[in-house]
């Protein structure tokens, strides 16, 4: 008599990294988080070998670092986040498969364009991005009458239009510096960091802290965002001293009120809450140090580096790290390389803002140091969480 033999069944096997149906290609923030992170960690390296002259590369000067820093990888990490919040949003999907891998290879395109194509060229394939990314956005918000966020679409245009601006100016067209048109990215940035972190971060608190109980004025808030657009003009129009600082101390004042309602002084056993309430104190810090800039009592690259690295860059890791292990299905909680991720940009940012302020000899130290808490940090994001954005959520749901 033969016996029947039950084979246990063999697990499903996951398609090739380039194959549509790969878990990569299904929600934004897979792949535009990873790109985003890889980049980050490749491109201060870069930009300070050049820097000290260890390395002569003749399109790795100051306009394309300040350029890929705010249009390369923090526009990545935007796209990433809304059109996953999108999804959330509005219940339609926004681009997945081979719709979002093409948005992906645009924006990969765009920085190999950058470094090694000609001026006209890495022009238009750069800008054409956020045009590209923002419209199917748009179409979701649009669909579902998602009216409350309608003005995020608006920023991304901004943005866009200040990309264009930055390429005009780069290729003789516009007599203008390369710096104003990526500070004024900058502050549409931060402005919208702003009003996302304010819906937020009361909500995360309240749910991720027990025992807090959040401090939420609608009015002031609002109020708050306006000082903080109001502050970006002044800046971004060339006002005089006496009307841009008053502006930017009263937008940083108000921000670290609200922030100080949010009980900040709770979360500090909770490393993804107080990532992002540190975080967010780099607003009014940069606010502050804008209205010195703005009457020349300070160096402009120092408020500019406490928006960029200390709440822009803060805000990223906190929110990228937190994100995927949500869309992914886990729970959340950080662990030890969370917790060193979080310190390494915090002290990054420090370094940075320090050498900002410093005499040369303390600068380079200063300099050095930041670079490397930067590139550590986001080596360490790629290391652990390549895993979880690269395979199917734990918990087999979409997404």
């Amino acid at each position: 008599m033969s016996l029947l033999h039950i084979d246990e069944p063999l697990p499903a096997s996951t398609p090739a990294p380039w194959h549509m149906a790969h878990p990569l290609w299904r929600l934004g923030f897979r792949p535009f988080y990873l790109l985003a992170a890889l980049f980050a960690a490749l491109s201060i390296p870069l930009w300070i070998a050049q820097y000290y002259g260890w390395l002569h590369a003749a399109h790795i000067d100051v306009g394309w670092h300040m350029h890929e820093m705010v249009f390369g990888m923090v526009t990545a990490v935007v796209i990433g986040f809304l059109f996953t919040a999108g999804r959330n949003w509005t219940g339609l999907w926004t681009p997945v498969r081979g719709h979002l891998a093409a948005l992906a290879g645009l924006w990969l395109a765009g920085r190999l364009a950058m470094l090694w194509a000609p001026a006209p060229v890495a022009a238009l394939v750069d800008w054409l991005f956020l045009p590209l990314a923002t419209w199917p956005l748009g179409r979701v918000m649009r669909q579902s009458n998602n009216k409350r966020n309608y003005f995020l679409v608006g920023l991304l245009a901004l943005l866009a239009v200040a990309n264009g601006v930055y390429h005009l100016a780069t290729l003789g067209v516009l007599s203008l510096a390369q710096a104003v048109p990526v500070r004024a990215a900058i502050l549409v940035v931060v402005v919208m960091e702003s009003a996302i972190g304010t819906r937020v971060l009361p909500m995360f608190t309240r749910n991720g802290a027990p025992g807090t109980d959040p401090a939420v004025h609608p009015k002031r808030d609002r109020v708050s965002l306006g000082l903080l657009a109001a502050t970006g003009l002044a800046w971004v129009a060339g006002l005089p001293g006496w009307l841009t600082a008053p502006l930017a101390l009263a937008a940083g004042a108000l921000v670290l009120v609200r922030l100080a309602g949010w009980q900040p002084h709770k979360v500090w056993h909770v490393p993804l809450l107080w990532v992002l309430h540190l975080s967010y104190a780099w607003i009014g810090v940069g606010c502050f140090l804008l209205a010195g800039a703005a009457l020349g009592w300070l160096p402009t690259s120092a408020a500019f580096h406490a928006l960029t690295v200390g709440s822009m860059t803060g805000l990223i890791i906190g929110m990228i790290t937190r994100t995927t292990l949500g869309h992914t299905g886990r729970p959340l909680k950080a662990g030890r390389a969370e917790f060193a991720m979080f310190a390494l940009i915090q002290s990054g940012a420090l370094a940075r803002v320090a050498a900002a302020l410093a005499t040369d000899g303390v600068r380079d130290a200063a300099l050095l140091l930041s670079a490397g808490c930067w590139t550590l940090a986001f080596v360490a994001y790629v290391v652990v969480y390549t895993p979880y954005l690269s395979s199917a959520r734990v918990d087999g749901a979409a997404g």
